[in-house]
């Protein structure tokens, strides 16, 4: 890691500041649309450190999903219900996350090794139905398409409250 593969943004509660290191990012969650969920949804966790005044620190991990549409077209980001990472943020704080997003988080060597490391896993599970294999298919492509989002494509995406899913979409 080099010190430039870092970003800060300034808030209420202090600095929080991420660093490009792959233990600090995960996908907690993927769901494929379905006839009841159209959509493509996919939970991203990072951790950061909170410094706030009076020399005080804290490691935190926060959530956020980047959904897509059924054809990948359309890039939305959605909070979390819990430790959101847009949560008791500011308007500003708000947009300096997205910005964060899409101009840093997507392109970090840790967000790319993730990613493809989830592909791979994918790949490597035994399938045995022709569901399975469109499971396979799809999530695939979803997790491919994560890797060609562009700063614009963040830029451009609305920001939208809590997303509910079904439990039976988690793994």
């Amino acid at each position: 890691m080099k010190p430039l593969d870092a970003k800060v943004i300034n808030t209420v509660n202090g600095l929080e500041i991420y660093l490009d290191v792959t233990n600090n990012i995960e996908i907690k969650e993927l769901h494929v649309p379905t006839i009841d969920s159209p959509f493509y949804n996919v939970r991203f966790g990072i951790e950061y450190f909170l410094l706030r005044e009076g020399r005080q620190h804290s490691s935190q991990r926060n959530y956020f999903y980047i959904c897509m549409d059924h054809d990948l077209s359309v890039i939305t980001l959605k909070e979390t219900e819990m430790e959101s990472l847009f949560a008791v943020k500011r308007e500003d704080e708000r947009e300096a996350t997205k910005k964060l997003i899409g101009e840093w988080f997507i392109k970090t060597n840790s967000y790319k090794e993730i990613v493809n490391k989830f592909i791979n896993q994918i790949k490597k599970e035994n399938v045995y139905t022709d569901a399975d294999i469109q499971y396979r298919l799809k999530t695939i492509k979803c997790l491919e398409k994560l890797l060609e989002l562009t700063t614009e494509d963040i830029e451009l995406a609305p920001i939208e409250k809590p997303v509910q899913l079904k439990a039976s979409s988690m793994f």
